[in-house]
């Protein structure tokens, strides 16, 4: 037992690795959930350091809490917020759903650091008494959620979103002379043109982005000052606004105190709304995804319309064969925001009067969920749509032999004969112009003016 040290807690005795910063009450729930091996990430660590960071501040201008002790903890959470002890949070996901096992793994560490920390005369920084001073895990742990979310959002999921609209508006630029068959229900329908297409993805982007700026304004109201049940037991009355005001301050964030403490503390929808909208993105990009798939399906036997950049080799057993792996793995990332999202749903629901119950599964999903659709959006702009060569040659065979290019001649000769030269067109594998100079009185000039496919977009 050389390798540990006795550490004690309101419960008693504990063994705690000799060489750890955390103690007691972050032993017994390392111990009390050995279930998925997964503890909060970069981003939620960050955000918890710089809501204890925030708090020690408050509470010294508000002379709840010795300047020594306060400047202490500080430094002892901007380190933990910039990463140095991430190590040190060893709490699997899925705990106490208050997430109490998470803070004291936060007021714990911070406490052993402060401690090395602080200036000489200056009593024990406690975990409880000092670092988690005016504060508590139902009004701490809604409120990192929300902070990490809105700084995760900002830093990497918006302008992965703006860069990925940007490369679609360039590629479409690109495209558009490009007239090519339109399809509905898989099947040829009239000409659009290719920039049409990309256009329509960006403006999905560009949705999905005021999805989320509208959804973040909600996150931006911080639970911080309820403290227990969003009565403010134990705190000051001007420590939530002030908190919301300097933690404002570090980040650049326009955050504000909660209208209604009770309702920021009971519930979780403004998380749930803010999944809702990656969810909304994840299913636009999926759709963007599959259609680049098609597009870039064959090379021989598919529609390939456009042919991605070859990345890797595609199968272990088919040489030659290339496959449009970042799309594959776009999808599959839009399918675990969905799933994500379900989670967050009936997390949603689980909160019983005061307190929801399942806080650290919606910090991690909606967390996880902003971060592999940043990853996933940017690689995509990267790697497939800025990359991909169209096959022009190919487009305008297909779209000579489409029969529904016959709908623009209906004025002309009505409905009827129109699906006679579709039918006959499609049954011989002929050009509609062909056709139609056989089964119409119609001359060459007026017919092809007619059937320009790019008039037709």
């Amino acid at each position: 037992m050389s390798d540990f040290r006795t550490e004690k807690d309101s419960m008693g005795e504990v063994k705690v690795p000799k060489e750890a910063l955390y103690g007691a009450q972050t032993q017994r729930a390392y111990d009390n959930f050995p279930i998925s091996g997964i503890t909060f990430s970069r981003t939620f660590i960050r955000a918890l350091g710089l809501v204890k960071m925030t708090a020690a501040k408050v509470n010294a201008d508000l002379e709840q809490l010795d300047s020594g002790i306060s400047d202490a903890i500080r430094k002892a959470a901007k380190e933990v917020s910039e990463g140095e002890h991430d190590k040190e949070f060893v709490v699997d996901i899925f705990q106490t759903g208050s997430g109490t096992s998470s803070n004291m793994n936060a007021n714990e560490v911070i406490a052993a650091l402060a401690n090395r920390l602080k200036a000489g005369g200056v009593e024990n920084v406690h975990p409880n008494d000092h670092v988690n001073y005016g504060q508590s895990s139902n009004d701490v742990i809604p409120t990192t959620i929300r902070v990490a979310a809105v700084l995760s959002a900002r830093e990497e999921l918006l302008p992965a979103l703006e860069h990925l609209k940007t490369t679609l508006l360039e590629k479409a630029d690109e495209a558009r002379d490009v007239v090519k068959t339109g399809r509905t229900h898989l099947m040829d329908a009239m000409p659009v043109t290719l920039a049409q297409e990309l256009k329509g993805y960006a403006r999905q982007v560009e949705l999905g982005i005021e999805r989320v700026e509208s959804a973040l304004e909600r996150m931006r109201e911080l639970p911080q000052g309820g403290t227990a049940v969003g009565t403010g037991i134990n705190t000051h009355k001007e420590f939530g606004s002030r908190f919301a005001a300097e933690i404002s301050e570090e980040t650049g964030e326009a955050f504000r105190e909660a209208a209604d403490h009770f309702e920021a503390q009971s519930t979780v929808d403004a998380p749930v709304e803010l999944s809702g909208q990656l969810k909304t993105i994840a299913v636009g990009l999926m759709k963007i995804g599959n259609d680049i798939r098609w597009m870039n399906s064959g090379p021989n036997s598919g529609l390939s319309e456009i042919q991605l950049q070859p990345l890797q080799p595609g199968s272990s057993i088919m040489p030659g064969k290339v496959n449009p792996v970042i799309e594959e793995s776009l999808t599959m990332v839009c399918a675990h925001v969905i799933g994500n999202d379900a989670a967050i749903t009936v997390a949603g629901q689980s909160g019983n009067f005061e307190l929801n119950v399942m806080l650290p599964v919606v910090a991690h999903n909606l967390l996880e969920s902003i971060r592999i659709l940043a990853n996933a959006a940017r690689n995509q702009a990267d790697r497939s749509i800025r990359t991909f060569t169209v096959n022009e040659k190919n487009i305008e065979r297909m779209v000579g032999k489409n029969p529904i290019l016959v709908t623009a001649l209906n004025p002309l000769i009505g409905y009827d004969k129109a699906a006679e030269i579709a039918k006959k067109a499609f049954a011989e594998d002929r050009p509609v112009l062909e056709v139609a100079l056989e089964l119409t009185d119609l001359g060459e000039e007026e017919l092809r003016e007619a059937l320009d496919p790019m008039k037709m977009t």
